[in-house]
């Protein structure tokens, strides 16, 4: 499919984006199952585990657009968009092993089914399998995509170490979120799950930082009292509280800045089309 060029009408230039997008992504979801299967059909079931359960495919689609700058109908398209959707979900295997969680996407996380050493391997075995799928699409893909796990990590292992002495809570969230690519929209509109597992994030810091009656409550519920009643307690304070306006004001700073660099592309579909893509992130579900 060749690009849009600038003389094409905004609705028939999307219509014909958004037409080869869904084509890609259908090429992306059997390339994804393809890249996950082996031999080993223990292997397979827990490698394929996370991409049977589906999801936005945010990161494919966001390939797959951009795609459009230059030219769509590159074979290399869906091999980059498997990739990052593979170590996407390679980090949320570890994600769930180090915040012991129980669900994902409404199954049994992979740690819950099989346990933790497993859910471990296999994330590191989809790290592997993103390598081997960018290997082929050329030295600066796989540098890339080389780099990009090396922040993910990075970000992961920041997180997890927490703020030096003397560093801002809410400015070392932010450079932890700056790494986990994506990670600052899904974690200031949902801390429902995060509450449950004692992590701090955007909104939590601001009411925090804020202090007061129900910032002392809601680092309770964070230190250790998780159960449901506590939970649902500590989200209307946090519902009730300035504090995750003020984080869906620093997220939207984070979108407006995104289009504001789309500013230098020409005036195409493909710039609108990812325009509201970034307009639509805050109310997505990761």
């Amino acid at each position: 499919m060749r690009a849009a060029d600038p003389g094409t009408t905004p609705d028939a230039g999307l219509a014909e984006i958004q037409a080869g997008v869904r084509a890609g992504l259908v090429q992306v979801e059997q390339a994804l199952r393809e890249a996950v299967d082996t031999a080993d059909p223990f292997v397979r079931e827990a490698a394929s585990y996370l991409v049977a359960a589906g999801g936005k495919r945010l990161r494919p689609t966001l390939v797959l657009l951009a795609g459009h700058t230059g030219d769509p109908a590159s074979s290399q398209l869906v091999g980059a968009a498997v990739a990052i959707e593979l170590t996407h979900l390679s980090s949320l295997y570890h994600d769930d092993v180090m915040d012991e969680a129980e669900v994902r996407r409404g199954a049994r996380s992979a740690n819950a089914r099989y346990d933790n050493k497993v859910a471990v391997l296999t994330g590191d075995y989809l790290f592997a399998r993103a390598s081997e799928v960018t290997a082929g699409l050329g030295a600066e893909a796989t540098r890339v995509l080389a780099h990009a796990i090396a922040r993910l990590v990075q970000g992961q292992i920041r997180e997890v170490r927490g703020p030096g002495p003397g560093e801002d809570q809410v400015e070392h969230y932010l450079a932890v979120l700056a790494d986990k690519t994506g990670a600052l929209i899904a974690a200031a509109c949902r801390p429902g799950g995060d509450l449950r597992a004692g992590v701090r994030t955007l909104p939590v810091l601001y009411l925090l930082r804020r202090g007061g009656p129900d910032a002392a409550r809601v680092a309770a519920v964070l230190d250790g009292d998780h159960d449901d009643r506590s939970v649902a307690e500590a989200l209307d304070l946090l519902r009730a509280s300035p504090a995750l306006a003020e984080a869906r004001r620093t997220a939207q700073a984070d979108v407006d800045a995104a289009k504001a660099a789309l500013a230098a592309l020409p005036p195409w579909p493909v710039r609108v089309a990812l325009e509201e893509v970034a307009d639509r992130v805050l109310d997505r579900e990761v």
